[in-house]
């Protein structure tokens, strides 16, 4: 059954509490029943369906944008099973569309599309013809009306119908789906949030930075390291938090580096000779203060009051928010939780996380969607790079160690031409053909302009027309030269789309195999008290009972495998996961 909801009216006023929303229910394309509520009880509606159907877990919700609808029905306790996130699902049939060969022939009945934010520093003109009082709230630039519901149940429509006259209907609809389940999945965990003990994290920095400091000034210890950079480097007026700041003194020391990174500063040390340990002591206290920095502005005292809450780190991802699929977030550095913190993310009492890392998912991607047998078996029941350099060794082959096989392959998915990388592609390619082919014509296709799509149809954008400009000028040296690095550019963008979005993808099926598998494997088939709360890349975070610890790790195992099924059916690639059961985040490896 498919049911979609929204308001009753189109507008952006639509949104209040008492604002009347209607629900339709569709059968084979067609709209049947229709069923008017409040806003205010949307919970109350989606649980009285629920009560009253003989499959709730059947029922696909479609809404306009999962953002806008689930989290109040989360924060009144009701959960749904699958959804059509409208919104999101927009964005993949447009870029489908784009592209001749698809053969999507898409064209929305209502724009979907979120408006940009304003830039930083954005000031909003004095007076906005449309605020015609003074506590109407400004209309930026751009911003749309929400959709009614039938605009909603003709968007669907179109959505459906463009997806079932494709030729890569069946791909194309997991796509979708699985989409919206993660759009599901993330609301799910910024409502759970991932245990996070305040004091452990105030313990950390005050342990590393000192007591907290004055607003606007540096914690002691910092302090302490800025006072001995400056007496090192010569210069008692020195602002180490500025990049530009410290480059010049660093210069005026006699350290010829171009930039204050950390691989500049230690290759100049590494070119000393006999000098070179003298050199590490001289920029010891720059690194030192460089990671302190990191982590008094990434997460310090202000991040801690930002976004903990309750016991609770709640990450706002943002579905598909990376053109290749990959998930990122609105601030808080979801995406990536730093060593020195982790220690603060601890289960509650009678609970474990659940920490899953993926090994060497792209590479095994790239296996699977070529078809390269030679490569797929090279990782079965092992890590993939030995088994690589183990076949380099039988052949002959300059990769015979795990190191060289691993530059190599890398090199091939990002477009790494020269060096190391660059020399060892042909022995890869002599190995790999099918492997090798799939990301070099994606390449090849990008340096022509040309599109390219992920497994289950994911498409990339085309090139603006100032890139088919730039790339057709070749009227001088300097001109030639341009076009051929943004040719170059473009072909390194399409060689990893196919092969980052389609692991997005995976991970998308892993996430989603493990939700369903939570909310149906406790006792009478009911939910499990375990529950997903975090994702970076490829590794997820689960926290519940102690109890549930082996079901669960058994569960996220079996559902890697399941999800390889899912998209490569008996292809002999398989998806290893690392599993521990930890107390704390940092006891994982």
């Amino acid at each position: 059954m498919v049911i979609v909801i929204g308001p009753q009216d189109p507008g952006s006023s639509a949104q209040g509490n008492d604002a009347v929303w209607r629900a339709v229910t569709v059968e084979n394309g067609v709209a049947g029943s229709t069923r008017s509520f409040a806003q205010n009880q949307l919970s109350d509606f989606v649980s009285a369906v629920h009560r009253t159907s003989h499959h709730p877990d059947r029922i696909r919700w479609v809404w306009s944008s999962t953002n806008a609808v689930y989290p109040s029905l989360l924060r009144a306790g009701v959960s749904v099973s699958r959804c059509w996130d409208l919104a999101l699902n927009q964005t993949i049939l447009r870029n489908a569309a784009t592209l001749p060969s698809n053969q999507v022939q898409y064209s929305p009945a209502v724009d979907l599309r979120t408006s940009e934010p304003a830039p930083a520093g954005h000031i909003p003109p004095r007076h906005d013809p449309q605020q015609v009082s003074l506590f109407d709230a400004p209309t930026r630039p751009g911003s749309r009306a929400e959709p009614g519901i039938d605009q909603l149940v003709e968007e669907f429509a179109a959505q459906k119908g463009a997806v079932d006259d494709s030729p890569g209907r069946q791909r194309l609809t997991l796509l979708l789906a699985a989409e919206s389940q993660g759009a599901l999945i993330a609301a799910e965990m910024y409502h759970e949030g991932l245990p996070w003990n305040a004091d452990i994290h105030q313990r950390i920095l005050h342990e590393l930075l000192g007591p907290r400091p004055d607003e606007g000034e540096r914690p002691a210890l910092m302090q302490e390291l800025a006072e001995e950079i400056g007496r090192t480097l010569g210069t008692s007026r020195l602002n180490p938090d500025s990049p530009q700041d410290l480059l010049r003194a660093l210069h005026s020391a006699g350290i010829e580096v171009s930039s204050t990174r950390k691989w500049d500063l230690m290759a100049w040390a590494d070119r000393g000779g006999s000098s070179s340990d003298q050199r590490r002591a001289m920029i010891g206290p720059v690194l030192r203060y460089k990671q302190l920095y990191r982590l008094w502005t990434a997460n310090g005292w202000h991040w801690l009051d930002e976004w903990v809450r309750d016991g609770r780190f709640h990450a706002a991802y943002v579905v598909g928010g990376v053109v290749t699929g990959r998930w990122a977030a609105h601030g808080g550095g979801a995406m990536q939780i730093p060593q020195t913190v982790r220690d603060a993310v601890r289960a509650d009492p009678g609970n474990v996380l659940t920490v899953a890392d993926a090994s060497q998912v792209e590479p095994r991607i790239l296996a699977a969607m070529s078809s390269d047998r030679a490569l797929a078996v090279a990782g079965q029941g092992k890590d993939l790079y030995v088994g690589i350099a183990e076949i380099g060794q039988r052949t002959g082959s300059a990769l015979k160690d795990r190191p060289a096989a691993k530059v190599a392959l890398l090199g091939a998915m990002y477009g790494a031409t020269s060096g190391e990388a660059g020399s060892l592609a042909p022995h890869l390619k002599r190995l790999f053909p099918e492997a090798i082919g799939v990301v070099e014509n994606a390449a090849d296709r990008g340096e022509r302009g040309g599109q390219v799509t992920t497994w289950l149809g994911r498409t990339s954008p085309p090139p603006d027309q100032r890139w088919f400009d730039t790339v057709k000028d070749v009227s001088t040296a300097s001109a030639e030269a341009r076009s051929n690095t943004m040719a170059r550019s473009q072909g390194r963008f399409t060689r990893n789309f196919v092969v980052q979005g389609t692991a997005a993808e995976w991970a998308l099926c892993w996430m989603g195999e493990i939700r369903r598998r939570l909310r149906s494997g406790g006792e009478n088939g009911g939910p499990m008290s375990t529950s997903l709360v975090f994702f970076v890349h490829d590794e997820v975070v689960l926290h519940g009972p102690e109890s549930e610890a082996q079901v669960v790790a058994d569960i996220v195992r079996e559902s890697a495998a399941s999800a390889g099924r899912l998209l490569f059916g008996d292809s002999p690639v398989d998806f290893p996961l690392t599993v521990e059961t930890v107390d704390s985040y940092a006891e994982a490896k």
